[in-house]
């Protein structure tokens, strides 16, 4: 793990946004049940579509998962690409795999 220190001694974990960072970032978020939260932001495709980014934390606001959702035009689901906690590719979606 790689820490660092700032300007008033305190160590952070590299690559780990406390609360306020991750509500700057994501302009939409939501407390799950289990006290997880839920973060994502909407971006306009380069060619066609658009993408959410999905991030979710645990309490302490440790990253449990990110993932990049591709839509068509339609709105509909067609790709998923998972960051974190392993950067599996990104999946295309068949048929019917496809949700609205």
């Amino acid at each position: 793990m790689c820490y660092a220190v700032n300007l008033l001694g305190s160590t952070k974990l590299i690559g780990m946004a406390t609360r306020k960072e991750n509500e700057r970032a994501f302009s939409n978020w939501e407390t799950l049940p289990d006290g997880r939260r839920r973060y994502w932001r909407q971006r306009p495709g380069g060619d066609f579509g658009w993408c959410r980014y999905v991030k979710i934390v645990d309490e302490n606001e440790n990253t449990i998962s990110f993932v990049q959702e591709v839509y068509d035009d339609d709105d509909i689901l067609i790709e998923v690409h998972q960051k974190y906690p392993a950067d599996t590719g990104h999946r295309y979606l068949g048929e019917e795999d496809k949700l609205s």
